[in-house]
């Protein structure tokens, strides 16, 4: 009992699941560095509520870089697994599956095809939802500093003194989502 409660751990440690040593590449910095100079906006509310969240711009793409690491192995481990569900297990399913996706000569490039276009369709899909939340979050900025401009001790003892901006910031974001 207790070598087999040892097995399980020892595999359960050895068991790291794909997204969590999924490192950034070019790709996902330039897109971090794209989606950070939009979150930044150009006002001087959204730029405020910027640094409020991530201090620079070099912290804001240090962790878009790795969120976006972190959906590009997400997306590829989803579509991994409904391309083998679509695929089946028999003749006829495999068939249809290869006519459908293989590209060359004699269709067994089928699986990577598919693979290929459902990552990029749920990648597409996350980083959507990224741009949506960005908008929210800058228009969350702009709301927080039109109330800001109407009464600063009011809005500092609403919203709670030390970094009252970006806590109204975040909280507008988060009930407008």
């Amino acid at each position: 009992m207790k070598k087999t409660l040892i097995a399980i751990g020892v595999l359960a440690a050895v068991a790291v699941p794909v997204t969590a040593g999924a490192k950034p590449t070019k790709t996902d910095r330039t897109n971090a560095s794209k989606e950070c100079r939009a979150e930044r906006g150009m006002s001087v509310a959204t730029r405020e509520a910027f640094e409020a969240r991530y201090d620079t711009f070099g912290k804001c793409v240090s962790t878009r870089s790795r969120e976006e690491a972190r959906e590009r192995a997400v997306a590829h481990d989803n579509a991994a697994w409904q391309c083998k569900e679509e695929r089946g297990t028999t003749d006829l399913s495999r068939q249809t599956f290869a006519e459908r996706y293989g590209k060359n000569e004699n269709d067994r490039n089928a699986f990577g095809k598919c693979v290929s276009e459902k990552a990029k369709a749920k990648k597409a899909s996350m980083d959507a939802k990224d741009r949506k939340a960005i908008g929210t979050r800058k228009g969350a900025a702009k709301a927080c500093a039109a109330e800001r401009s109407a009464g600063s001790a009011a809005f500092r003892a609403k919203h709670g003194g030390r970094n009252a901006f970006g806590k109204c910031v975040s909280a507008t974001a988060r009930a407008k989502s």
